[in-house]
């Protein structure tokens, strides 16, 4: 059975494409889960022009993560924590952390759009990327210091 995949699967295909599965693994899991839709002329009509749609709201979501970025790039925050003896953290300073006081400043910004490769668990000043669209990222300075 040929289905055109409406998001991208592992293994299988990303948006857009054609494949050719089994019927069952279409019928069981693409399909109901609105993962594909059988392939004919009207479908992979009515996928171009919502192609056309998301083209154009993903180049408006671009635009915005721009003016975004730019704000951000001279953008730096202090996040003051408690500290022990030797001058060792209390816990850890998060990307949750981070995105509140990111979103307290005026700035929507997602937890998981503040890209921490693992908890910061020192006092000093990191620099840490903000990925606000898949090809938009702004660099800010986190100040991590005594409360």
């Amino acid at each position: 059975m040929e289905v055109i995949l409406l998001d991208t699967v592992p293994s299988l295909g990303h948006r857009g494409d054609t494949v050719k599965v089994t019927a069952g693994y279409a019928r069981n899991f693409l399909l109901p889960r609105k993962l594909a839709i059988p392939a004919s002329d009207s479908n992979r009509h009515v996928l171009k022009e919502q192609e056309k749609v998301l083209a154009k709201r993903d180049e408006q979501a671009k635009s915005h993560a721009l003016k975004t970025a730019t704000k951000l790039t001279d953008f730096s925050c202090t996040i003051p924590v408690q500290v022990g003896e030797e001058d060792k953290l209390y816990g850890s300073v998060t990307s949750n952390d981070i995105a509140k006081v990111l979103k307290d400043q005026g700035f929507e910004v997602d937890k998981k759009h503040v890209a921490l490769e693992e908890p910061i668990k020192q006092l000093g000043v990191y620099t840490v990327e903000v990925r606000l669209h898949r090809e938009v990222s702004a660099p800010i300075k986190v100040w991590v210091v005594k409360e």
